[in-house]
């Protein structure tokens, strides 16, 4: 039972540090003496790749491991696939792992990653998911340590020592810069830093969009710049009864934007957000969409041979631009004072400084037109320029993850690990899922299948006697390395107290809760 006085050292006793450098870890080999029958995973990340990965493996595991062991078998490796292994040779998976256990590592005190920190406020019903996640933390073998950051408060070497497998699913933490002069100014701001101020992400609770200006430009036409541009345009009062944060909302009702532009390189073709978010900018109250009907010339006879979701997109584009609004809709806009419009075909140049040269005032665009056909089709510059006036400009042009370990190989060009289904390459027993596996696209359900695929190549590793065989520690080995650097991990428990507190906090105005955003405060009120 030596593995179990590692709980009981005192924590203030241990300043934080950074982790010792390699090879002076303390060893492991002391506790393998518990739980030695259970499989030992870690999950780096506690968004939606992370938590359904951990459900996927939760399921599969035990299902895996209490099946015959006979080649074919669809209940063994997922796809039917003959391993080319004796029968007699597979490992005994039900005598080694009868069950598996999953600690689910975060960076930040609070889980649940973009769920709670990039879903829109006005999208409560997509955070819904957020039940099934709790569900997979309440499992006993499931457990949830925030407060922990990994390359910082323990190494990756060291989660690979203390684990069977480790799966790498901490997304897309960064934005593609856009790279242009002037970028740099006040003024101007990343779409995520904005949408991580209204939602209450701590590292950007202290940014200050100044909207005092009429017109804000987003650069960029995905789902995201659809979000900003729906936020700024929303009534105050809409908004007041969802999660946003307090101070944004202070904020956003003091806000004199009145139009918002949303500029792309290509045309109504390319766009990447998708119907539902559109629809909503149309129906938004008080807004009035701005959609030139030149864009859309010749359109009708291109779509026809575009994937349906494609051609209903842009056919509620075209209807948006060319047809006159029918007497309800033409009613609900009369009034509108604020408005949003598209602008294809630009590309930005430059962001231009006010005549103080101590922010932004406006952004150069360069004039495109479309080279190629299909998914080839690039923007290419005609020489034409033009200036486009704004208080605010939010660069929304991408995310991308950031290389967590040095240890773990990283693509920077494409923001992502390098990988084979979800199998990091040239580091066996290493994984990833998600944004960081695959880059910053799709949505929720399509993370939910990514996840579950790393999850199936985890588990004909295991089958195929890949992984160690041999008992690991897991959460007993690493609590001791971060009791010794001074590390309060957070409990899913400690999680549950500081959701009843937000919700609590945001009973009196009417809100689905207040969300904590400065991390001290959480941890005082855990009493860490």
């Amino acid at each position: 039972m030596a593995s179990r006085c590692w709980r009981w050292w005192g924590w203030s006793a241990w300043p934080r540090t950074r982790p010792p450098p390699a090879g002076s870890t303390p060893s492991f080999r002391h506790h393998l003496s518990t739980q030695e029958k259970t499989l030992q995973i870690c999950v780096v990340g506690s968004g939606p790749a992370g938590f359904y990965t951990a459900q996927h493996l939760l399921k599969r595991v035990e299902t895996l491991c209490s099946q015959p062991r006979v080649l074919n078998s669809p209940a063994l490796s997922g796809e039917g696939e003959d391993l080319g292994v004796p029968p007699h040779q597979l490992p005994p998976c039900s005598q080694q792992h009868p069950q598996a256990h999953v600690d689910i590592y975060e960076k930040q005190p609070v889980p649940f990653g973009l769920v709670r920190f990039g879903v829109a406020p006005d999208h409560p019903e997509v955070k819904n998911v957020i039940n099934t996640f709790t569900q997979t933390a309440h499992s006993g073998r499931c457990a949830f340590w925030g407060n922990v950051e990994v390359g910082r408060d323990v190494t990756v070497p060291e989660l690979r020592e203390a684990y069977h497998a480790v799966v790498l699913s901490y997304g897309a933490e960064d934005h593609r810069a856009l790279e242009i002069p002037g970028e740099e100014l006040p003024g101007v701001c990343s779409a995520r830093a904005f949408v991580g101020w209204y939602n209450g992400l701590p590292e950007n609770r202290e940014l200050e969009p100044d909207l005092s200006g009429d017109t804000a430009v987003i650069l960029g036409q995905g789902n995201v710049a659809l979000d900003v541009a729906r936020i700024l345009l929303t009534p105050p009062e809409h908004l007041e009864r969802t999660d946003i944060t307090k101070a944004a909302l202070g904020v956003l009702r003091q806000s004199r934007v009145k139009t918002v532009w949303l500029v792309g390189r290509r045309g109504p073709l390319q766009v990447a957000f998708t119907i539902k978010e559109l629809r909503e900018m149309i129906q938004l109250p008080g807004a009035r969409p701005i959609l030139d009907p030149a864009d859309f010339l010749g359109l009708q006879d291109k779509i026809k041979e575009v994937p349906r979701p494609r051609k209903r997109l842009t056919e509620l584009l075209l209807r948006a631009a060319t047809e006159k609004p029918g007497p309800e809709q033409a009613a609900r806009r009369a009034p509108a004072s604020r408005a949003w419009g598209l602008r294809f075909f630009r590309s930005p140049q430059q962001v231009l400084p006010s005549p103080d040269g101590r922010r932004a005032a406006g952004v150069r665009l360069a004039v495109t037109r479309l080279e190629g056909v299909g998914e080839a089709t690039r923007a290419v510059p005609t020489g034409d320029m033009e200036d486009l006036p704004c208080g605010l400009v939010l660069s929304s042009v991408g995310f991308k993850s950031r290389p967590v370990d040095p240890s773990v190989p990283f693509d920077s060009k494409l923001g992502v690990i390098p990988n084979v289904e979800g199998r990091v390459m040239d580091v066996p027993g290493l994984y990833c899922s998600g944004w960081v596996k695959r880059g910053p696209t799709g949505v929720i359900a399509t993370t939910m299948t990514d996840s579950f695929l790393t999850g199936q190549m985890l588990l004909q590793d295991l089958k195929a006697g890949l992984l160690p065989s041999g008992p690991r520690p897991g959460y007993a080995a690493i609590q001791a390395l971060l009791s010794s650097r001074g590390v309060r991990p957070v409990s899913f428990s400690d999680w549950e107290k500081l959701d009843a507190e937000e919700v609590a906090r945001g009973q009196g105005t009417g809100k689905p809760r207040e969300k904590l955003v400065d991390p001290q405060e959480m941890l005082r009120l855990l009493g860490h």
